[in-house]
């Protein structure tokens, strides 16, 4: 549910815009992929009349473009190799500020040197200013990982510049990861898009609902009971799509009634599906 609030928000913002809508899959982390996923995440988004404008962009398919930025970052001083574990940060709490390993990796992971420069800020389209010092909180952090995988902050700065993305619309459990993003951005002399991040769908416990033992698959083959959830998740008026009867005709009206200024910055799952009365959470 809560990927395809993010969907549908996300969709309903780049057409009020008059711009494309474009999904991306991130598959970076081949041992923690589920054979055939991805795939069925594309059915299930057509299923519920959510298709991209491009044909999606596979980060498995964009390693070199990967290299090539983080061999840029270490020309320039930017980034360097590092054999700590994380056992060795732990005195530190985990977080890098210099090398402290005694013994060198033969394939070490490569971070972003982060700089005491103070705090890192962006005005959120949804959830205001946001404030991080990178340096402090989350020190300096990982392009490359030791066993040879890219991390998902250097491969989505990579992406977006190279299509163009003009605004980020996505969860807010990534609104954390945008100063190490603008960081990146900065250092390789890239654009910063806009950003907004929708709220999570929690459970009564405040719990992110993917989390959850509430969290339950939509079903693509009855799409409507998800997408009239979803939007009343996203604080729009549900009266206007009591009459669409197919997805696409839902989506026409929701995005003729679609009032940005509704977007809640925070929801709970449980409050929304009470107000939306026998709607089906699946």
């Amino acid at each position: 549910m809560g990927s395809l609030l993010a969907a549908l928000g996300s969709w309903l913002l780049a057409r009020q815009a008059g711009g494309e809508w474009l999904v991306r899959i991130e598959d970076l982390d081949p041992p923690r992929e589920v054979p055939g996923a991805s795939d069925l995440q594309l059915a299930t988004l057509a299923a519920f009349g959510l298709e991209p404008d491009q044909p999606p962009v596979r980060q498995s398919d964009r390693h070199a473009l990967y290299r090539d930025a983080l061999d840029r970052l270490l020309a320039a001083g930017h980034a360097f190799p590092c054999s700590c574990t994380r056992s060795d940060l732990t005195t530190q709490g985990g977080i890098h500020r210099q090398c402290v390993a005694t013994v060198p990796r033969p394939h070490p992971a490569f971070r972003l040197r982060v700089h005491d420069a103070g705090l890192t800020s962006f005005e959120d389209g949804l959830q205001g200013e946001v404030r991080q010092d990178v340096a402090s909180e989350v020190g300096d952090f990982v392009l490359l990982r030791a066993d040879g995988y890219w991390a998902y902050q250097l491969a989505v700065v990579v992406d977006d510049a190279a299509q163009g993305i003009t605004d980020v619309v996505r969860g807010a459990d990534l609104l954390d990861s945008t100063p190490r993003q603008i960081l990146l951005q900065r250092a390789l002399d890239l654009p910063t898009p806009r950003y907004l991040h929708l709220p999570l769908v929690l459970d009564a416990d405040g719990r992110k609902l993917s989390k959850s033992s509430a969290a339950l698959p939509v079903d693509p083959a009855d799409p409507l009971p998800a997408l009239r959830l979803c939007w009343a998740l996203l604080g729009q008026d549900q009266a206007p799509l009591r009459g669409a009867n197919s997805p696409d005709a839902l989506l026409r009206c929701a995005l003729a009634h679609f009032d940005g200024s509704r977007l809640p910055a925070r929801l709970h799952f449980h409050e929304a599906a009470t107000t939306t009365g026998s709607t089906d959470p699946e």
